[in-house]
């Protein structure tokens, strides 16, 4: 037998082999799905196939939703709701309690306020932020350039990420000793505080987070910018329109359905911001950087006096606010259209 001739043989007994396996394999999911179907019918099939998914989502998000209920409704530091005294609306009274809202130092939880007051300004600055170089660099990739798709491919890299990665990383390069630091003495000039002065504290967390989420909006506004049709700019150029007006009247009013929802995505994702900031600087100094998520997690979980009712009314009035950023997305998309 020659070799060629032995290697013909070999590879028809496992190809023979692999065959006999799937067909084995195949059998036994035609008895056992067969067998189903006669006993629930063929209109109950699809049930049984998206009941997995409805079980991972009871157990992780439907029931931990309930039981969030539970808790801001009742009292005490007993972890299972049985043992829980029910008090009512008192959690929400606690958070809600202020003589003057403007001021946290006035209001009974006064960290509540500091969270709800830097998380606003977080979301002002950061949302408003992202959508401006979000859109700019839409505008550029959308340009023929060159290696445009390495290009793209770079401001979405930091979407793959994960958060902690990414805070980790630019804790490195802006601590004391980190390389910004290295590169400012090496010029002779003294070390920048960054992740201990509070303002700048603020400002890396807003770069940081810009960063690191920008690529997926920028995804977005690029896709609308693909599907507005290059007749409408050349017929514009023909009536003398510059690159200005094409822009203000025909990209923006047809990129507004995409700018929506990247407002509102960025708005939702601004709120509930915990990770990068847990990592990056862990809520200080002091309150500088701790925002609503953070005080939630912190009351319920890494405090030793754990609140949980109080951790769970503050989520609800979190959601709340979720809640009416999404109808606005909605309202707004529905006018669009």
């Amino acid at each position: 037998m020659t070799a060629q001739s032995f290697r013909g043989s070999l590879k028809d007994y496992w190809g023979r082999t692999t065959e006999a396996i799937l067909g084995f394999f195949v059998w036994i999911l035609d008895l056992i799905f067969g067998t189903l179907q006669r006993l629930i019918g063929i209109r109950g099939m699809p049930y049984l196939f998206v009941l997995p998914n409805l079980l991972i989502f009871g157990i992780f998000i439907l029931f931990p939703m309930l039981l969030n209920f539970v808790y801001a409704f009742t009292g005490g530091t007993e972890f299972f709701p049985d043992r829980r005294n029910w008090v009512g609306t008192a959690n929400f009274a606690q958070l809600l309690s202020c003589e003057n809202f403007l001021d946290p130092n006035t209001c009974r939880e006064d960290l509540f306020w500091r969270a709800a007051a830097n998380t606003l300004g977080y979301v002002v600055f950061q949302v408003s932020l992202m959508v401006l170089v979000s859109l700019i660099t839409a505008l550029v990739l959308n340009q023929k350039i060159k290696a445009r798709g390495f290009f793209r491919s770079v401001y979405f890299y930091p979407v793959l990420l994960s958060p902690i990665v990414v805070a980790l990383i630019w804790k490195w390069v802006l601590q004391e000793n980190g390389l910004i630091n290295g590169v400012i003495v090496s010029m002779g000039y003294d070390k920048i505080p960054f992740l201990v002065d509070a303002q700048w504290a603020r400002f890396w967390v807003i770069i940081i987070s810009v960063w690191a989420f920008m690529g997926f909006y920028t995804l977005i506004l690029l896709a609308g910018l693909q599907s507005i049709p290059a007749d409408l700019y050349e017929a514009a150029s023909i009536d003398g329109a510059n690159q200005w007006n094409s822009f203000a009247n025909i990209t923006m009013p047809l990129l507004m359905p995409q700018m929506v929802v990247v407002l509102v995505l960025s708005l939702i994702r601004a709120v509930q911001i915990f990770d990068v900031v847990f990592a990056f600087t862990g809520g200080g100094p002091g309150t500088a950087t701790l925002y609503l998520v953070q005080y939630i997690y912190s009351k319920g979980f890494s405090s030793p006096n754990k609140q949980f009712g109080l951790a769970a009314a503050a989520s609800l009035l979190m959601a709340g606010v979720l809640i009416v950023l999404t109808l606005i997305q909605q309202l707004m998309r529905k006018e669009e259209q």
